[in-house]
């Protein structure tokens, strides 16, 4: 028996669901690559996308994913033989350091645990200790989907100071940006880079880096830039080479049309949002994880990210039969458990084009779920998420 007939819900951290408005923006023929509407959008893309990073920096868009912006950062202010600092909090920050580790980079690991946060207290001293300058960017993620962690990004570049290093900072805010304040030039990031298909609710293909003044002046002597990822050659005067070759014309128009969702909402009301329905989501858990099967990855409750939520199973339990329930019976894809938390763990996304009933759907599905198989569980979690909704959502 099952009551998943309707409309699959996909509930996992990107890509998060497309708005059928950008879906039918993309629904259009092709144009003229060289002058006319195209180019209007890629200027208004660059700019907006400048207005949600929060810098007056340069922006730049690929066709790649968010590991092109990795690369892509990585590629247009370092040089072979440059060292790095990573700071892990998860797997994502440790992902970037192995795209780092095979351009010729030297990889230096602030090991981090995967329920907690950045230490600061461990970057000021790590980075005191390199006295001869050597490390030349500091790499973090904002918001690690995997681990389900929120690192504090101007404490980070306050540890820096403290310090008295001047190396760049470099920070991913794909799983952040649209979602949760992001503030490139007042905290001092000096790189940033995102993607198209969590946030600002674009399908995937689509990513982007900003850089400020010290990153566009170390791009000057950078070794490791190619054609494809360089800056320079993508300020070039002509449309196409911004794009170094032909643009990504449809992603292009789905991504204008996501932004103007985006900006029409407001930041700091799309801000509001994600940080109520991350609540009510943890409200939901902090209930059911008082029969002790599971709980909340992310130990401190003030570095759980309001983008997504990972759940830890206790006691080795795998999270499998619960998976293939809210799929199966319920229509709700629910995120999986990755890197060190493969087969231990589950995912609540709650960003992107996502509202109350949304989000009040998947959390009735996985009680339904934890009833059918019997799994130890706190009662009452969908009504505890529909009471904070009712409590801080005012008429």
């Amino acid at each position: 028996m099952t009551v998943a007939k309707g409309r699959e819900f996909l509930n996992i951290p990107g890509p998060t669901t497309v708005p059928d408005a950008v879906l039918n923006a993309m629904h259009r023929p092709a144009v003229d690559i060289y002058a006319g509407p195209l180019v209007e959008v890629t200027e208004s893309c660059l700019a907006d996308l400048a207005r949600i990073f929060r810098t007056e920096g340069n922006t730049y868009i690929y066709a790649a994913n968010g590991h092109g912006a990795w690369e892509a950062a990585l590629s247009n202010v370092l040089s072979r033989g440059d060292k790095i600092l990573v700071l892990g909090s998860g797997r994502f920050a440790i992902g970037w350091g192995e795209t780092a580790a095979m351009l010729g980079i030297e990889v230096d690991v602030l090991p981090g645990s995967w329920r907690h946060a950045v230490d600061t207290a461990a970057v000021e001293a790590r980075l005191r200790d390199d006295t001869e300058g050597r490390i030349k960017a500091v790499l973090v993620v904002q918001i690690d989907t995997a681990s389900g962690v929120f690192n504090d990004i101007p404490a980070i570049r306050q540890a820096m100071r403290a310090a008295g290093h001047d190396a760049l900072l470099m920070v991913d805010a794909i799983a952040s940006l649209g979602c949760v304040p992001f503030e490139m030039d007042a905290w001092g990031i000096d790189v940033a880079v995102s993607a198209a298909q969590k946030g600002l609710m674009t399908p995937p293909g689509l990513s982007f880096v900003a850089a400020g003044a010290r990153a566009k002046c170390a791009h000057e002597q950078a070794g490791l830039r190619t054609q494809y990822w360089d800056w320079t050659a993508r300020e070039g005067s002509l449309h196409y080479q911004k794009y170094c070759g032909t643009p990504p014309e449809h992603m292009l128009f789905g991504l204008r049309k996501g932004l103007d969702l985006l900006l029409e909402e407001g930041l700091e009301n799309a801000f509001r949002r994600h940080r109520l329905l991350a609540e009510a989501v943890r409200a939901a858990v902090t209930l059911w994880s008082e029969g002790a099967a599971f709980a909340f990855n992310i130990l401190e409750p003030q570095q759980r990210a309001d983008s997504v939520t990972t759940i830890l199973m206790a006691e080795g339990r795998d999270p499998k039969p619960l998976l293939s329930y809210c799929a199966q019976h319920c229509g709700v894809v629910l995120g999986i458990g990755i890197g060190e938390l493969t087969g231990k763990a589950f995912r609540i996304a709650h960003m992107g084009h996502i509202n109350a009933p949304m989000v009040l759907g998947v959390l009735g599905s996985v009680e339904m779920a934890l009833k059918a198989l019997d799994i130890p569980h706190g009662k009452g979690g969908v009504q505890a998420a529909v009471d904070w909704l009712g409590e801080h959502v005012p008429p």
